[in-house]
């Protein structure tokens, strides 16, 4: 087996220094300003931030450590056609800043879920927010664990090690900083990422001699892909899927998601936050681009010798970190940058996970008990004490899942299953409450639990098909270094080939595509839910004539006030005329008594 190159001290020194740096900012904005002491800073940084840093950190709380290795896998092993998710982007981008993002500036309420409390009641603001924090849970700790397992294959770092060392500090600057040190620091762990891409981008250009080779070996190779137009849901990845479940997603995460919302509402104003929006856009689907040729790079480097055919690695999502210790581990400190950047994708992830958890616990359970137990409110000191703490136990708590998740699978394919079975249903909660007026709290609270057990039935059923990979070879092999591993990893990789998305021996659901799994969720909860309000309307008198108009999206708010306004004025005529009728009536009654008065004189 080829032996496995480890970092040198230099490249532990990279990453010391970029931890320090992260522990640094929180500990400067523990103690600047107004020390985290308020509600309002720790959680909306008393609305002060500017428009860059919120867009980036809108960026780099959804591009992960699972992006950098799980794209990057994605196209090396299956192929570009992921690369046309990033329509979805531009398509829901307009969506989010229009639609979604004006009632919550309105509102402007630290959890997302107050929203779900003024428009149906208590219940389902309980239930959309444990929801929530059960998903944010799980995908904290898969962003913990993809990470440690690459690098402990690929560079020596042990798994438990790096677990423990990214949740520790990341719950350390996450509760001391607050808000601000999260995003001030997502923006320097960003540039950290980009740097990653672009290293394993140019090794490889240096490598092969240009961009444009690299395209070429991917294209003999059959990995450029963008033809894949089939309606059939059980293709992994086509236009379809991409697009339309790239869009419940991206909408599930940017549009109702408690860390972009929270984010979004540290500016000034709802035009400042559109514009962060708008500039999160192109980062984002640079990043997205970059890292799906990242994938091209890599094949450049193993198209004649595939590194999980050798048995050099057991997943393709430690290719990246392989392929950098490959070409890198002969320059003192660049392997290092590039471990710094996957650190610096899951910490900036995990932060805004663990703010955002210690926002809704709070907000949503521990005042409302606190309120209802003691008659008084929770003060903004204890408020603030109570959230840091809350934000280290996260930290503990995410720990302790990342090291369960290593039983949801591919990385890539973890996040978004995750996202997609929760964020499709609470997509359509959401839309259903600022999308329709008919809604009601049992209408949608059924169809969300509807929704969430069929959506999680679907996705984690078993037993279930591997997706088809693209061919892959070990011909260019050094041949001591592969005859050990050659013979049990071929092996494995035929029976991988030989099952299919496609195989009509698995149960039909079972083999639709993860990418579906978000709008199908969606779209179960929002059906459901119209006809259950409706039928429960026909019992129950309907209460939304009181509601505040602020309460649904723009488009609808106007066509309720428009609605409103002529009927009060049908009523001012109404009333105008049955007064006019009474004088009326009166002044002829009048003209009649003194018309016979007349006819007696």
């Amino acid at each position: 087996m080829a032996e496995i190159k480890t970092l040198q001290w230099a490249d532990y020194l990279v990453i010391a220094i970029m931890l320090c740096i992260s522990v640094g900012i929180g500990i400067y904005y523990r103690f600047s300003g107004g020390r985290q002491k308020t509600m309002e800073e720790y959680f909306i940084a008393s609305r002060s931030m500017g428009i860059v840093p919120v867009a980036v950190a809108l960026v780099v709380s959804f591009m992960s450590a699972i992006t950098l290795l799980g794209v990057s896998a994605e196209n090396y092993t299956y192929g570009t056609q992921f690369v046309v998710i990033n329509i979805s982007y531009l398509i829901g981008t307009p969506i989010v800043c229009y639609g979604f993002l004006p009632v919550f500036f309105k509102l402007q309420a630290t959890s997302a879920y107050e929203y779900l409390e003024k428009r149906f009641g208590v219940k389902t603001r309980m239930m959309a927010s444990f929801v929530y924090w059960v998903q944010l849970l799980l995908y904290s700790g898969v962003v913990l664990y993809a990470p440690s397992l690459a690098l402990e294959a690929t560079t020596g770092i042990s798994k438990t090690a790096s677990i423990i060392i990214i949740g520790l500090v990341c719950a350390f600057y996450s509760s001391i900083g607050g808000i601000k040190a999260v995003l001030i620091t997502d923006v320097f762990q960003a540039l950290l990422m980009f740097a990653a891409v672009f290293v394993v981008i140019g090794i490889a250009a240096n490598e092969t001699g240009s961009l444009k080779e690299i395209w070429n070996i991917a294209k003999q190779g059959h990995r450029i892909e963008f033809d894949s137009i089939s309606a059939d849901p059980t293709v992994r990845h086509t236009w379809w899927s991409l697009i339309i479940g790239g869009l419940g997603t991206f909408l599930s995460i940017y549009g109702v998601n408690q860390v972009q919302i929270q984010r979004s509402l540290t500016v000034k104003n709802i035009q400042a936050s559109q514009k962060a929006l708008w500039l999160s856009w192109p980062i984002l689907s640079v990043l997205s681009l970059t890292t799906c040729f990242s994938g091209l790079a890599i094949y450049s480097k193993y198209h004649t010798c595939d590194p999980t055919r050798q048995g050099r690695i057991s997943s393709p999502d430690m290719l990246m970190p392989l392929y950098v210790m490959d070409t890198m581990s002969n320059i003192p400190g660049l392997p290092g940058l590039f471990i710094a950047g996957i650190f610096s994708a899951g910490l900036s992830t995990i932060s805004a996970a663990l703010n955002s958890l210690a926002a809704v616990t709070l907000e949503d359970y521990m005042k409302p008990i606190y309120r209802k137990c003691t008659g008084r409110e929770l003060s903004s000191t204890k408020s603030t004490s109570i959230a840091k703490v809350l934000a280290f136990m996260f930290g503990i708590i995410s720990i302790a899942l990342a090291f369960l998740a290593q039983l949801l699978g591919g990385v890539l394919q973890a996040g978004l299953t995750i996202f997609g079975v929760v964020g499709g249903p609470l997509l359509g909660v959401f839309t259903l409450g600022m999308g329709t007026e008919s809604a009601t709290e049992g209408g949608v609270i059924i169809s969300c639990v509807t929704a969430l057990t069929f959506v999680f039935w679907m996705a984690f059923g078993q037993p279930r098909p591997m997706p088809p990979m693209l061919s892959t070879t070990v011909e260019g092999c050094d041949i001591h270094n592969t005859l050990a591993n050659i013979t049990v990893s071929v092996s494995q990789n035929v029976t991988h080939f030989s099952k299919s998305t496609g195989d009509s021996s698995y149960f039909y659901l079972y083999r639709i595509s993860y990418m579906w799994y978000a709008p199908l969720g969606f779209l179960i909860t929002f059906i459901v839910g119209l006809i259950i309000s409706g039928l429960s309307r026909l019992f129950i008198k309907d209460q939304n004539d009181k509601l505040d108009p602020n309460l649904f999206f723009p488009v609808i708010a106007r066509r309720i006030r428009y609605r409103r306004r002529k009927d009060e004025e049908l009523n001012d005529i109404a009333n105008y005329a049955l007064e006019k009728k009474y004088s009326f009536s009166k002044t002829i009654h009048q003209k009649d008594s003194d018309d016979k008065m007349c006819t007696k004189l």
